[in-house]
């Protein structure tokens, strides 16, 4: 009888270790097509776990029939029904989509690259109608009298024309003076935010000539000068505190 029993325990333990093979694969990410590590495998069928390499490969040891969860953070759990002993690809599914990487540049166009933009914009009077030498050289040496500017003097669209360049020279310059004295720029500087910065800026605003021929140096040493201008008027004119009675 017990021999018997020995019998049973052993071919049932030996048909239990002949289903049980060990089972290989790779994970891969479906949309993108890369290998996935760090997966997590349970056979929730006899409990075992594991975790597969850097590589996306994993082995573990299953039996026909059995269920294995492959889980990560950031994917949808992926149930596999082992039915072969084959190699198996996992794709697995991300949670939400995956973007491409993409590189940001400074798309700000600099005040010489605007007017250059403009330029493009208004061809015709930068064209023809720039010329305002009324004295020109001609090919064969001495001076004659430049044809374009005496039209672009005498005439209604030649002096159209030149208002226009002057209104496109003068916002130029403003474009110059704010890509230098800019709020973050002036802000670092004086540690002024919000109303008093604005206020700062306003009052004191560089010309075009200060901000175009000073370095970096006396640029900075002007704004701390006139800051501290900005804070005596503030202290001399300021109302004083309400009392209460």
């Amino acid at each position: 009888m017990r021999l018997r029993l020995f019998l049973v325990l052993v071919l049932v333990t030996f048909k239990c270790f002949a289903q049980q093979k060990t089972l290989e694969g790779i994970v891969f990410d479906k949309e993108s097509k890369e290998r996935i590590a760090g997966v997590n495998i349970h056979d929730l069928t006899n409990g075992i776990a594991i975790y597969n390499n850097l590589k996306g490969e994993y082995k573990i040891i299953a039996a026909d029939g059995d269920l294995l969860v492959f889980s990560k953070q950031d994917y949808k759990p992926d149930t596999v029904k082992v039915q072969s002993r084959e190699p198996q690809a996992i794709y697995m599914v991300r949670l939400a989509i995956q973007l491409r990487e993409v590189t940001v540049h400074n798309s700000a166009l600099t005040p010489d690259q605007k007017l250059e933009a403009t330029k493009a914009d208004f061809t015709k009077i930068y064209g023809s109608l720039a010329y305002g030498d009324f004295l020109s050289t001609p090919y064969g040496g001495g001076a004659g009298l430049s044809i374009d500017a005496l039209w672009n003097a005498f005439s209604r669209s030649g002096r159209n024309a030149s208002k226009l360049r002057e209104f496109i020279q003068h916002d130029y310059e403003q474009n110059v003076i704010d890509y230098r004295f800019n709020k973050d720029f002036v802000g670092k500087i004086t540690g002024l935010t919000d109303e008093k910065l604005t206020s700062f800026m306003f009052r004191y605003r560089p010309g075009y000539f200060t901000t175009t021929n000073m370095n970096d140096y006396e640029f900075i040493t002007m704004i701390r000068a006139n800051l501290r201008r900005y804070l005596r008027s503030q202290r001399t004119y300021g109302l004083p505190p309400l009392v209460t009675k």
